[in-house]
């Protein structure tokens, strides 16, 4: 796992690394997952295969959650203490971007309620969702920098983009560097 590129945004981290989410040692590491949490494929499928089924059994009993919204659950084996599920947008369904920035808002605002000092977040909806990956990008690395610009007293000191593939990733990478 490499360290690709970080940015300090009020003393506090954004980083882009490339890299797989379900072995990151944060406290959290976010889930781009779909209203039923039912965690099949992509980045979901690999967190419940690695973290464990309790994982899916938690989001069972949870249940629904509103695209723009998240819940959280344990982690199972991985080694982060809680998953944050986020539902993201499918492209075409309408207001695609703002139910973006919300997904990324419920997820860091829920990471900070829970006292948590590290994320690890996913290119939420630039999957098999269709979101274009050069939008994903600028709206998660800005609404991540609106979020520590706004909110002095969370307790998160890093939040992290964990990107699987090289495009993505050279879509971060290029939002981070544009950071004042």
């Amino acid at each position: 796992m490499e360290v690709k590129k970080e940015k300090t945004v009020e003393g506090r981290i954004i980083r882009v690394i490339k890299g797989d989410i379900t072995e990151r040692d944060v406290d959290a590491i976010v889930n781009a997952a779909n209203s039923r949490l039912k965690h099949g494929g992509g980045v979901a499928g690999a967190i419940v295969k690695k973290g464990g089924r309790v994982i899916q059994e938690e989001s069972d009993k949870i249940g629904f959650v509103s695209t723009g919204s998240a819940a959280v659950t344990t982690a199972g084996r991985l080694p982060c203490k809680a998953v944050i599920h986020a539902v993201g947008p499918r492209m075409g369904e309408g207001d695609e971007d703002n139910k973006l920035r919300s997904a990324l808002l419920s997820a860091l605002q829920l990471a900070s309620d829970k006292g948590f000092k590290s994320i690890s977040i996913p290119a939420i909806s630039s999957g098999i969702f269709g979101f274009p990956k050069n939008r994903c990008a600028k709206i998660l690395i800005g609404e991540a920098r609106r979020f520590l610009e706004t909110r002095p007293d969370t307790p998160l000191e890093v939040i992290e983009f964990c990107i699987f593939d090289d495009e993505t990733l050279g879509y971060f990478l290029q939002e981070l560097e544009s950071l004042e």
